[in-house]
């Protein structure tokens, strides 16, 4: 289960940090993402973190926007500047997981409930 928490109304150029946390017992995370959808569009990737450590970002959120992990705490962050108008979106975390139980591996995919990020002009 995760729950993503931390939004709100910042202005532009302000700064807001979300965070997600994960819960449950005996699972491991490999990659945990930060999505975003905003009125009328679809839902688009933003940012993802592997449990090694390695990142990848859109390229409108290069440089403003940094996705960091905490894995003994089972957590992600989303560390957003320089924020813009066109940041305006209901954010969204998610996690590709794997348990595995008497010897089988299951894996899926969890995500959040998503917070509310305006950011006025």
């Amino acid at each position: 289960q995760l729950q993503a928490y931390g939004g709100g109304v910042v202005q532009a150029g302000g700064s807001l940090r979300l965070s997600c946390a994960a819960s449950g017992t005996n699972f491991r995370i490999n990659d945990m993402n930060w999505h975003r959808q905003a009125p009328g569009k679809q839902r688009e990737l933003v940012a993802s973190a592997t449990s090694s450590g390695s990142t990848n970002y859109a390229d409108s959120v290069k440089g403003r926007l940094t996705i960091s992990r905490d894995n003994a705490k089972n957590m992600a962050y989303l560390q957003m500047d320089s924020l813009k108008p066109e940041d305006t979106a209901v954010y969204f975390c998610e996690a590709d997981w794997f348990v595995v139980v008497s010897g089988i591996t299951e894996v899926g995919r969890s995500w959040g409930q998503g917070t509310q990020v305006t950011v006025s002009s």
